[in-house]
C-alpha cells in the first residue's frame, strides 16, 4: 500500500509530512496537529542549536528517535539519519510535492519576511540577509535538495510496500485535506 487517502489522515496517530524546503511542511503539520489532536514535532527545533550550529548526528538521534517513539504524533520532516525509524512508524506520509516555483517562492517570502522582523527560530537563531546569501544557505539547499527530495516522495507513493503516501502536488490539495479533516470549520 502507499496509495494515501484523506481517510489515511484522518486515522493515522503518527503522521510524517515530507516536502522541498519551503513547501510549508511545518505550516501542514501545525494545522494536522491541531485538527487531530496530535502533538506536533519541528525537527529543525531539535537538530539545530543556537548560532545556527547543526547537533551532532548522535546527539540528534538522542534528542529525535524517543519522540518517534511516542504513540502520537506529527513530524514535520526527519532528517535523514532518523529517516529509516520514521519510515517503520509511521501511519501515513503527506508528501508536499510542489513544483519548485511554489516551494522556492515560499522559502523566499518567509525568508525575507524573517530577515526584516528578525524573527527567532530553531532555539532562538535569527536568519539574515549574510545567511540568506551564504555558500550553504537556506534557499541554496532548496536548489540542492529539491530533485531528491521530489524523487524519494514519488519512489515511496510508487512503492507498494511503503506506508500510504498521500502525495499532494498543488497547494489546494493540502488545503482540501484540511477542509475535510475533523475539526475543520
Amino acid at each position: 500500500m502507499s496509495a494515501g487517502t484523506v481517510d489515511d489522515v484522518a486515522r493515522a496517530r503518527r503522521i510524517l509530512c515530507f516536502g522541498a524546503t519551503g513547501s510549508g511542511k511545518s505550516t501542514l503539520a501545525l494545522e494536522l496537529g491541531a485538527r487531530l489532536g496530535l502533538p506536533v514535532t519541528l525537527v529543525d527545533d531539535l537538530c539545530w542549536d543556537p548560532g545556527w550550529t547543526e547537533a551532532p548526528g548522535e546527539e540528534q538521534d538522542r534528542r529525535v528517535l524517543p519522540l518517534l517513539e511516542r504513540d502520537a504524533w506529527v513530524f514535520d520532516s526527519v532528517y535523514s539519519r532518523q529517516a529509516p525509524r520514521a519510515f517503520e512508524l509511521v501511519d501515513v506520509i503527506v508528501a508536499l510535492d510542489y513544483p519548485r516555483l511554489v516551494s522556492l517562492a515560499r522559502l523566499v517570502r518567509r525568508t525575507a519576511r524573517r530577515i526584516r522582523t528578525r524573527e527567532r527560530v530553531c532555539n532562538g537563531n535569527v536568519e539574515t540577509l549574510r545567511l540568506a546569501l551564504a555558500r550553504d544557505s537556506i534557499i541554496l539547499w532548496h536548489f540542492r535538495s529539491w530533485r531528491s527530495k521530489r524523487e524519494r516522495m514519488r519512489r515511496w507513493h510508487a512503492d507498494p510496500d511503503a506506508p500510504p503516501v498521500l502525495l499532494l502536488p498543488r497547494p489546494a490539495d493540502a488545503d482540501a485535506l484540511l477542509a475535510a479533516l475533523p475539526g475543520s470549520r
